[in-house]
């Protein structure tokens, strides 16, 4: 861990640095980390060293707005690349539209379980929490740069609602999302297909979400490609992603009594990218007693945790569709970390695992990620008794997602730990109507921003799941714009 804020002089913090778990792609800035997405030689970004918060410093946070508390829990991150006031003024209009004016609330639900509300974006899912900074961020440097990008990503269900909506009409963007086709909600959707703005595309693949996850994968290390189309990705794959999910675990531990109280979380994850942001504020200083993994019956990561090796099975369509994922790709970032941030021995084990489905951990990193982490699975038919009982002991309208979440926390042994338990509610219970209505037999409403969005025209292309066929479609959509 690096220094305490607190007490590094601000020329040793200026310019914090980023490099590839895999070892051989460039050293970078925030800037270029931002704009660059994965890394060249396939793998992800992650700080050179890890900004730590002092207990001082924690405790300067209270009370603080929202958006002031993220701005100093950021600029570590990206100092250097940008002015402090410009940064916070960024950071502040990012949030300024969010439903609720605590923008991330906490809601106690018994003695010591609360529910972390990340739906009052503009979306309705914690997505909207880094992609709407992440969208003003692209903006700020591609003005700086005079120039333009293509943003690809792919999507589950609500990284591409959240991601189009950051980069709508942005001046010098050109968006490309993919998801597979009939596996996400109507409501996800819809709030894809029914944006009109002329910079935005929508795949339909004909495939799982692994599918499009790979090809992104693919675009990025196609050089040629990649370069041509200046090609930039708003998965979490994107360092900025994982930077402004950190700030609402920061927040709420702060709030729950951090640093002198330890707090946990159970983070219901399919790809890993949420509760990877948890660990990364435990790095940065936040007490975190434990971080409790909520998979549904797609449940690598809990079966990971099990048994200390990751194996590929099918994917399953849930009632938590976001969820529905076999390869976690932002779990190379802990991998790195366990492998002693040696990236020869990264890109090896990873290498490995996409060649034959199955990454042995081995016992000393099997027990030293136990340390940390905990996993339950949790199958459609308690993830509908979860939803059942939440709303009959609080009235709340709870989604698939967080009742995975909910369930895992409920489940855990709470008796052997200490401090209160987070479970974060992820996504609006409007945003899977049916499964909610099907617990509790009252259909939660769309906030009014989005009552017409079942009569607006949806816009999308289905293309087959194959890298070529993408690429031609990706490269002719942006020739075409470029062109108009």
């Amino acid at each position: 861990m690096g220094a305490a804020i607190g007490y590094l002089p601000a020329s040793e913090r200026l310019g914090l640095h980023y490099i590839s778990t895999r070892g051989t792609a460039p050293r970078l800035g925030f800037e270029d980390v931002l704009m660059t997405g994965l890394a060249r030689d396939g793998g992800l970004y992650v700080p050179e060293t890890w900004p730590t918060f002092s207990p001082t410093a924690l405790r300067a946070l209270r009370g603080l707005p929202y958006a002031e508390q993220a701005a100093r829990i950021m600029w570590p991150f990206v100092e250097g690349a940008l002015s402090r006031e410009d940064f916070a003024a960024i950071v502040a209009e990012t949030y300024a539209g969010f439903g609720h004016a605590a923008v991330a609330p906490l809601k106690q639900i018994d003695q010591d379980l609360w529910l972390l509300e990340l739906f009052h974006g503009p979306t309705l899912a914690f997505k909207d929490y880094a992609l709407q900074l992440v969208g003003r961020l692209f903006e700020h440097f591609l003005r700086q740069r005079g120039r333009r990008m293509t943003v690809v990503g792919a999507t589950s269900g609500d990284t591409g609602s959240a991601a189009i909506e950051a980069c709508r009409d942005r001046a010098g963007i050109e968006m490309f999302i993919l998801h597979p086709q009939g596996r996400t909600s109507e409501v996800q959707r819809r709030q894809m297909t029914t944006v009109a703005s002329a910079n935005i595309h929508n795949i339909a693949l004909n495939g799982s979400f692994d599918d499009c996850q790979d090809l992104v994968k693919g675009m990025f290390n196609d050089e040629a490609f990649r370069d041509s189309l200046h090609l930039s990705a708003v998965n979490s794959i994107n360092w900025a992603r994982i930077m402004g999910q950190t700030v609402y675990y920061m927040v709420a531990g702060v709030a729950l009594g951090a640093p002198e109280r330890p707090v946990r979380f159970a983070v219901p994850t399919g790809n890993f990218g949420n509760v990877y942001a948890a660990y990364a504020a435990s790095e940065m200083g936040l007490p975190v007693a434990e971080l409790v993994i909520g998979s549904n019956a797609n449940d690598i990561l809990t079966r990971t945790l099990e048994s200390g090796v990751m194996e590929i099975g099918e994917v399953s369509p849930t009632l938590s569709p976001s969820m529905d994922i076999q390869v976690s790709s932002n779990f190379e970032r802990l991998v790195f970390d366990l492998f002693g941030r040696e990236g020869a021995a990264v890109k090896a084990a990873m290498e490995e695992f996409r060649k034959t489905g199955r990454l042995d951990m081995g016992q000393a990193r099997w027990e030293q990620m136990r340390t940390v982490f905990r996993g339950h699975r949790v199958d459609d038919r308690e993830t509908l008794q979860t939803i059942r009982a939440i709303f009959a002991g609080s009235g709340e309208l709870i989604d698939p997602h967080t009742a995975v979440g909910v369930a895992a926390a409920l489940r855990d042994d709470r008796a052997k730990a200490t401090g209160p338990l987070v479970a974060l509610a992820c996504a609006h219970g409007a945003k899977f109507p049916d499964a909610v209505e099907k617990a509790t037999g009252v259909r939660p409403a769309l906030p009014a921003r989005l009552a017409d969005l079942y009569e607006r025209e949806e816009r999308m292309t289905v293309l087959e799941n194959d890298l070529a066929i993408v690429q031609r479609f990706i490269t002719e959509r942006v020739g075409q714009m470029a062109s108009a």
